[in-house]
């Protein structure tokens, strides 16, 4: 079975290991990229995910402004002043703010979402009129991928990544910490849109 040298490559960089280890999970995979991905994540294989729990107290303020009518203040945060400083963390940081700019996330990642707000969310699309006449644990069902759609778009970790919409920006984050070796992420954000003003 022929393995795409393009998968194994987007694995080792998805997960920080080397060549061999990410041709060898596809090969047990059977050249199945989910499921090479989860073998290694189940096997604790993926460093950037070791590194999640890391503190994160250094990084840097980014900003960037686009046709001077969306303006993005943006915090990425790092482990180490070292990184902070690195031309790639500073590259990063700057196409996470292109990322807000274009894009429009309310939350950086799913469990900032606050509880009421989701709850209100599910309330609103149970009571759609599509769902009349329904069973209620297959209108539950329904709900819940509307949910999961609805909420990937509104928080930043869960968005197709603008500069490449195969992969998500949770995702693009983990190469970033497979890169540098240090957890990284993005703890808050600031958007503003010209004539447009918070509810």
């Amino acid at each position: 079975m022929a393995i795409s040298i393009d998968d194994i490559k987007k694995l080792k960089e998805l997960t920080g290991v080397g060549l061999t280890d990410a041709k060898q999970a596809l090969v047990e995979a059977e050249g199945d990229f989910d499921k090479a991905l989860e073998a290694m994540r189940k096997k604790g294989l993926t460093k950037a995910e070791k590194k999640g729990d890391r503190e994160t107290r250094e990084g840097i303020v980014d900003s960037y402004v686009h046709s001077d009518r969306i303006g993005v203040v943006v915090e990425v945060n790092c482990e180490t002043d070292f990184v902070a400083r690195l031309p790639e963390f500073r590259e990063f940081a700057h196409q996470m703010a292109m990322q807000i700019a274009a894009m429009n996330p309310a939350y950086p990642i799913p469990e900032d979402v606050p509880a009421d707000v989701y709850e209100a969310k599910k309330a609103e699309l149970l009571a759609s009129d599509a769902l009349n006449g329904k069973p209620s644990d297959i209108a539950e069902k329904i709900v819940e991928g509307q949910l999961k759609k609805y909420f990937a778009e509104q928080t930043l970790t869960e968005q197709a990544y603008v500069l490449d919409d195969s992969i998500t920006v949770g995702e693009r984050i983990k190469q970033q910490i497979a890169m540098n070796n240090e957890n990284i992420r993005v703890s808050q954000f600031k958007r503003i849109e010209l004539g447009v003003s918070e509810d």
